[in-house]
């Protein structure tokens, strides 16, 4: 099968992502914290078959941030598996740049992932940093 990209729709987080969160034991984000109620990013196919998607916020300033990254679990095709995150990673990026952003930010906690982030010519920044979240209403 040939990968194809495409943008995240509605239904995705219901019958895709948040159970691929699931299956690697993390706990899913809140569809509202995602951009665009969990449709702002991008998810790479195989075919039919889901294989990783992610997610881009957009702001006022030059910053787009990227984060989110998920992959199926049960995705194990090589090398397709690892180039498909790379695509979406790029193709993420792509879209940062095309709507006027200048940096890219990714906030990573896995090993491989940062690798890949790395190869793609992210260079890390402070590594003591604490996550923080508040829910305010």
């Amino acid at each position: 099968m040939e990968l194809t990209i495409r943008p995240l729709i509605d239904g995705d987080y219901e019958t895709i992502l948040k159970q691929w969160w699931i299956d690697w034991g993390w706990e899913p984000p809140k569809k509202d914290f995602l951009p665009q109620e969990g449709t702002g990013g991008l998810m790479i196919m195989d075919g039919d078959t889901p294989v990783c998607a992610g997610f881009i916020y957009t702001s006022n300033s030059s910053v787009a941030w990227v984060d989110w990254i998920v992959s199926n679990k049960n995705y194990r095709k090589k090398p397709e598996r690892a180039n498909s995150i790379k695509w979406l990673i790029s193709s993420l990026e792509s879209l940062a740049k095309r709507t006027g952003h200048k940096y890219v930010y990714a906030l990573i906690k896995h090993k491989a992932l940062i690798g890949v982030y790395e190869s793609l010519g992210f260079t890390k920044g402070d590594a003591y940093t604490t996550e923080l979240i508040k829910t305010i209403n």
